[in-house]
């Protein structure tokens, strides 16, 4: 499983993200997703890829890459009291993941002018960018 699981009282479950698939902890079928801030304004987490997320014989499925950035950016609106969706998302795949390793996550604002937000993530492995995506978020009425 990766990261911490969150209770009821989680970031998730106060910004409306109780039964997500990714980090819902009211949903038994989430990843269970848990986003630390790092004291400079960005989110992580880890992240292990396991065999049941491949697409690719022994890669993680593009999908899962894109889903796992996106919702990093999402926490990284949660821990500001934004609540977000996403309106625009650009991912670049530059190495394939091989399934069983852990790779950290990590996203950061790059631009608000409320209702609009511009935020990066990336998904490293070993230090090296595995995934990158830049997305534009709008505020949730």
């Amino acid at each position: 499983m990766p990261a911490s699981v969150e209770g009821s009282d989680s970031v998730s479950a106060r910004n409306g993200h109780g039964r997500c698939v990714l980090c819902g902890p009211l949903n038994p079928g989430s990843l269970q997703m848990s986003f630390q801030e790092d004291g400079e304004g960005a989110v992580g987490a880890t992240f292990v890829a396991r065999p049941e997320f491949q697409g690719y014989e022994g890669q993680l499925h593009g999908g899962v890459i894109a889903s796992l950035m996106d919702s990093a950016m999402t926490h990284c609106l949660f821990h500001r009291g934004i609540q977000a969706v996403t309106g625009d998302l650009h991912v670049r795949f530059l190495h394939p993941i091989a399934c069983r390793t852990t790779v950290e996550l990590r996203a950061w604002l790059l631009f608000s002018c409320p209702p609009l937000y511009h935020l990066k993530a990336e998904i490293t492995y070993e230090g090296e960018v595995m995934a990158r995506a830049e997305a534009k978020f709008m505020r949730r009425e």
